[in-house]
C-alpha cells in the first residue's frame, strides 16, 4: 500500500465511520466467483434493495453481457468497508453512505468516488403517534435514528433544519439500522423515525403513518444517499473491469425504474431475500417498485453533480463531520461513469 501499511489504514479510516472492521470476515462469506470473465471482486451491503438490483443483475445476465466474472463479498448493513478496498480484497462498492465517504477522504483514505447510486432515498419518516403527522410536530418528541454522525441520524437533521425544526429541540434514540429504527417506531419505543419503501403496503395494519412530510425524495431530493467507489490504486490497476461493473449496474437502475420491470424486480428480491411467507414479499417488494417508478431514486448516468457534492460536504461541515471543503476533481473521477454509460448506447 502506497505509504501506508494495512494496519494504519484500517485504524485510520475506523475513525471516519468507513474503517475495516469486517476485513476479518470476508473470506469466509465471500461467495466466489463462478464462471469465465473478469474477475471483480464487489462489496455487498445486505439491504433489501441491494440485494435485489444484484439479483436482478445476475437474472438478466448483465455480468454476462459485460464479461465480468463477479466475486460479491456480503457485508453487513452498516458495516465498515474502507479496509477491504485499502487492502485489495475488495475492488469495488456499489452502494456506500456518501457523506461518510466524503469523511474517509478528508481524513486521507486512499479513495475515488466514481458515481452515484441511490442518490434519492428510498426511505422516509414514520410515526405511530397520532400527535405527529408532519416534521413540525417532532418539538420535544423522541426520533429513533443510528448514532451521531450516522447517516440515519444525518439526514433527519437535515430534514428537521430544512422544515425550520430545531435538532436541539427533539431527543435523537441511537437504536441501530433503519430496520432496527422501523420496529421501535412500530412498538411505540420512538415517536418518529426511518423506515424503507417496501414498509408502505403495510403501514395500516401495523398502525403507522408516515409523516406528511417525511418522504426524503420529495423532501429532501438534494441529499445523496449511496455512491460507488473504489481505492486509488484499484483504479490504476483495474480500470476497464470497473467501468464494465458500473455499466451492469448502470443498465439495472434504468430497468429497474422502468415500466415493464415489475415481474422481473418482484423476482428478483423473493429470490434474494428467500422468505417464507411469498404473498407478504410480493407485496413488499411491489410496495419498493412503486417507489422506484414514482421517485426514480437510482443515478440513471451515474453523474454525481458538483451542486450535490457541495451540499453534502458542507452539510458535513455543519455536523462537524469534516473540516473543509475538498475540490470536486479530488473526490470524485467522473470518467468511469461516462465510459460505462457510453457501453449502453
Amino acid at each position: 500500500m502506497d505509504g501506508m501499511t494495512r494496519r494504519s489504514a484500517l485504524k485510520g479510516f475506523a475513525v471516519a465511520g468507513l474503517g475495516g472492521s469486517a476485513y476479518g470476515l470476508l473470506s469466509a462469506c465471500s461467495r466466489g466467483p463462478s464462471g469465465p470473465g473478469i474477475p471483480i471482486n464487489i462489496l455487498s451491503s445486505q439491504g433489501t434493495q441491494v440485494l435485489t438490483i444484484e439479483k436482478m443483475i445476475e437474472q438478466k445476465g448483465y455480468y454476462r453481457e459485460f464479461g465480468l466474472n463477479p466475486n460479491a463479498i456480503p457485508v453487513a448493513s452498516g458495516t465498515n468497508i474502507v479496509g477491504p478496498l485499502l487492502t485489495g480484497e475488495a475492488d469495488i462498492c456499489i452502494f456506500a453512505g456518501f457523506s461518510q465517504l466524503l469523511a474517509a477522504i478528508e481524513k486521507g483514505a486512499d479513495l475515488k468516488i466514481l458515481g452515484g447510486a441511490s442518490i434519492k432515498g428510498q426511505q422516509a419518516l414514520f410515526s405511530a403517534n397520532p400527535a405527529v403527522q408532519s416534521v413540525k410536530d417532532l418539538v420535544g418528541k423522541s426520533i429513533g435514528t443510528g448514532a451521531v454522525g450516522a447517516q440515519l441520524h444525518q439526514v433527519v437533521t437535515a430534514l428537521l433544519k430544512k422544515k425550520g425544526v430545531d435538532p436541539t429541540k427533539v431527543r435523537f434514540v441511537n437504536v441501530g439500522s433503519s430496520n432496527d429504527v422501523f420496529r421501535a417506531v412500530v412498538a411505540k419505543r420512538v415517536d418518529a423515525g426511518n423506515g424503507q419503501a417496501d414498509v408502505l403496503s403495510s403501514l395500516q395494519k401495523m398502525g403507522v403513518h408516515m409523516l406528511s412530510d417525511g418522504d426524503y425524495a420529495t423532501e429532501l431530493p438534494e441529499y445523496t444517499w449511496q455512491a460507488a467507489f473504489t481505492s486509488n490504486r484499484t483504479l490504476k490497476t483495474k480500470r476497464d473491469a470497473l467501468v464494465k461493473t458500473l455499466a451492469a449496474y448502470c443498465k439495472a437502475f434504468r430497468y429497474s425504474q422502468d415500466g415493464p420491470s415489475k415481474d422481473d424486480y418482484i423476482k428478483a428480491q423473493i429470490a434474494a431475500l428467500n422468505p417464507t411467507d411469498i404473498a407478504q414479499a410480493t407485496e413488499q417488494a411491489t410496495s419498493q417498485w412503486d417507489y422506484l417508478q414514482k421517485h426514480k431514486i437510482y443515478a440513471e448516468d451515474l453523474i454525481l453533480s458538483p451542486e450535490r457534492v457541495q451540499y453534502m460536504q458542507q452539510l458535513n461541515i455543519d455536523l462537524g463531520i469534516q473540516k473543509k471543503i475538498m475540490p470536486y476533481d479530488q473526490i470524485i473521477d467522473t470518467s468511469l461513469a461516462k465510459d460505462a454509460v457510453a457501453l449502453l448506447k
